[in-house]
C-alpha cells in the first residue's frame, strides 16, 4: 500500500481558525492577503515578548516542547554577555514522512511564520534570519515570501534573510543538524551537544524554533494573551496543528483547540471506530490503544497520562485488519536507515533492533524477544543525538502496546494477519526523484590548473565526485539553488583556482517583490528594547 502523504494534504479546522485563518479564501496568503486577513502587527519589546510567550505557555511545536520564553531569555542573556548580535532560525525542516503540519504553514501561511520570526529578531537585535526547509514547495514559498517583503541576503541590509535547504531525513531536522547545515556543513548532528543559545550559527547565540511556534507567537502578539487563552485549555491555551494519517479515509492536517477529544479528531479523518492502536507523536512517539483514545484529549498532559505523546503532532491510527508488528517493523527498518552513522547506538544498535523485531516476527521465539529487549535498552541515552532515544522509545512502546500479538508471533509463529503498509513511508528512491530548483548555473573545471586536491568533492559531494585517478568528476547538471552556496564555497576554496561557476541558462522567473510600505515595515518589527 504505502501511499506517501502529499506536501499539502487536506486542511481542516475545529472551531475558529487562528493559524489557518484565510485558508478558505486562497491557497496561499501572499503579503497583501496576509495583511488583509490578519491585520498589521505592532512592535513588541523583548521583555514583553518573553512575557507573552510565558503567559500563553508557548512551547516548541517541533517535538521537544521547550518553553519559548525561556529560550528567548537565554539567547538574549548570552548575546549581551558576549557582545554579539544573535541569529534567528526558523526550523521548517520536516523530514518525518508522517508530518506535514509545518509544510502546510510554510506553503500556505508563510508570512505568519515570518511575523513571529521578525518579532523575535527585532526583540533580540538580530541582524540575520534563516529559514530552513526540506522540500521544493516550501523553498519556493519561503523565497517568495522573503521577496514579497523586500528581504534578501545582500550585504548592507538592516536584516539579512535567507532560505537554507536541508535533506528530507529524520536526523536533519534536529536543531544541531539545522545549525550545522546553515553553517555550511552536512545536515547531521555534530556528535557533541552545544546549546544553540550559547553558540549556534556562525558561533553566535541562536534562537532556533519550529515554524509553527513562530506562527503561534505571531497570533498571540496580535490578539493578546487574554484573548489567546479563550481558546483551548487553561493549562495549554490555544490551538495545535496535527497531521492525521495512517488508516484513515482522508489524511489531513487539522488545526484544533487543546482539550478537544482525540476520538473526535480521528473521526473527522475517517479513522476506524475501534483502532487497534494509535501512534501518537510520530515515529519517535508512543502507541496507545482504543481505550486510551477514548479517554484522551488533544494536549501534552492528557496524552502523556495515557502513555502517548503529542511530539511533532503526528497521529496515526491502524485498523484491526493489519499486523501491528509488521507495521512497526516497516517503520523500524526506516528508522534504522535514517541513522547518521556517527555513533555505535545509532549505526549498530538501531539496525540490530530492527533485525531483532524481524526475528521475533519470523518465529525466533522467546530468545529473540529477550534479545530485542536488551538491544532496545542498550541504545537508550547513549547516542550522539536524539535519534537513538526516539527510536528506542518507538521500539519499547511497540513491545508494550501489542503484547497479544507478540505472544502470537513468539509462541505460534504469527498472528495470521497481513501487513498492509498503512503507515506512510517514503517510496524507494524518493531522494533521487525529488527535483531541485535550478539556479541556471553550472560548475566548470579548468583541467590545465586542476591538481586533484579533492577538496571540492568534500564540500559539495552531490555535484562533484572523485574518479579512480583522484580527480574531480563534475555532474553535467545545473546547480540546484539549495546547493549554490556550497558550490560557490568549493570554487573559493580550490587551492589551484581551477574551478568556476558560469550562468548557462536563465534562472526561473523571480517571484513578484512588492515592497512593504514603510508604515507596515515598522509595524512588522522595528521596536527595540
Amino acid at each position: 500500500m504505502n501511499t506517501p502523504l502529499p506536501d499539502v494534504p487536506e486542511v481542516r479546522v475545529v472551531g475558529l481558525p487562528q493559524l489557518t485563518q484565510g485558508f478558505d479564501l486562497v491557497e496561499r496568503l501572499d503579503l497583501q492577503m496576509h495583511l488583509k486577513v490578519h491585520g498589521p502587527l505592532e512592535p513588541v519589546s523583548g521583555e514583553r515578548l518573553a512575557q507573552l510567550a510565558e503567559e500563553i505557555s508557548l512551547t516548541g511545536r517541533g517535538g521537544a516542547g521547550f518553553p519559548f520564553g525561556r529560550k528567548l531569555r537565554a539567547v538574549a542573556k548570552s548575546a549581551i554577555r558576549r557582545g554579539i548580535r544573535p541569529v534567528v532560525v526558523v526550523n521548517g525542516s520536516e523530514g518525518e514522512p508522517a508530518c506535514r503540519k509545518d509544510t502546510v504553514l510554510l506553503n500556505r501561511a508563510p508570512h505568519l511564520i515570518l511575523d513571529g520570526a521578525l518579532l523575535a529578531a527585532e526583540a533580540l537585535g538580530a541582524r540575520t534570519l534563516v529559514v530552513a526547509v526540506t522540500r521544493n514547495s516550501t523553498e519556493v514559498s519561503m523565497r517568495a515570501a522573503l521577496a514579497e517583503r523586500g528581504l534578501s541576503d545582500r550585504r548592507g541590509q538592516q536584516l539579512r534573510a535567507r532560505v537554507v535547504r536541508t535533506p528530507e531525513r529524520m536526523v536533519s531536522g534536529e536543531a544541531s543538524s539545522v545549525i550545522r547545515a546553515v553553517n555550511g556543513g552536512p545536515a547531521l548532528p555534530p556528535g557533541r551537544r552545544v546549546r544553540a543559545a550559547d553558540s549556534g550559527v556562525g558561533g553566535a547565540p541562536t534562537l532556533l524554533s519550529n515554524a509553527e511556534t513562530f506562527a503561534q507567537l505571531a497570533v498571540a502578539a496580535r490578539i493578546g494573551s487574554r484573548r489567546y487563552a479563550h481558546t483551548g485549555l487553561d493549562s495549554e491555551p490555544g490551538t495545535v496543528m496535527l497531521t492525521i494519517s495512517g488508516a484513515v479515509a482522508r489524511p489531513m492536517v487539522v488545526e484544533v483547540p487543546t482539550g478537544v477529544p482525540l476520538r473526535y479528531v480521528l473521526q473527522l479523518a475517517g479513522a476506524p471506530p475501534l483502532p487497534q492502536g494509535v501512534l501518537t507523536g510520530g515515529y519517535h512517539g508512543n502507541w496507545i490503544d482504543s481505550v486510551a483514545v477514548h479517554e484522551a484529549v488533544v494536549s501534552k498532559a492528557s496524552l502523556a497520562s495515557v502513555g502517548g505523546a503529542l511530539g511533532a503532532g503526528a497521529i496515526l491510527p491502524i485498523g484491526p485488519e493489519t499486523c501491528p508488528l509488521g507495521e512497526s517493523l516497516r517503520v523500524a527498518n526506516w528508522l534504522a536507515a535514517e541513522t547518521a552513522g556517527q555513533c555505535g547506538p545509532c549505526k549498530l544498535g538501531l539496525p540490530a533492533a530492527a533485525g531483532g523485531l524481524a526475528d521475533v516476527m519470523n518465529g525466533g521465539g522467546p530468545a529473540a524477544l529477550e534479545a530485542l529487549r536488551e538491544v532496545t535498552q542498550a541504545v537508550k541515552g547513549r547516542g550522539a543525538c536524539k535519534h537513538p532515544d526516539g527510536s528506542a522509545r518507538f521500539f519499547a512502546s511497540t513491545l508494550s502496546a501489542f503484547t497479544d500479538d507478540l505472544a502470537a508471533h513468539v509462541l505460534h509463529g504469527g498472528c495470521g494477519r497481513p501487513t498492509l503498509g498503512v503507515l506512510p513511508l517514503p517510496l524507494p528512491g524518493y531522494e533521487e526523484a525529488e527535483e531541485s530548483i535550478p539556479s541556471g548555473e553550472k560548475v566548470f573545471i579548468d583541467w590545465t590548473l586542476c591538481q586533484g586536491h579533492g577538496l571540492c568533492a568534500d564540500i559539495v559531494p552531490e555535484l562533484i565526485r572523485l574518479n579512480p585517478d583522484g580527480y574531480p568528476s563534475v555532474a553535467d547538471a545545473v546547480v540546484p539553488v539549495h546547493l549554490r552556496g556550497r558550490a560557490q564555497r568549493a570554487v573559493r576554496r580550490c587551492p589551484a583556482l581551477a574551478m568556476r561557476i558560469e550562468q548557462v541558462d536563465a534562472p526561473p522567473p523571480a517571484a513578484a517583490r512588492p515592497a512593504l510600505p514603510s508604515s507596515n515595515r515598522k509595524a512588522l518589527g522595528s521596536g527595540r528594547d
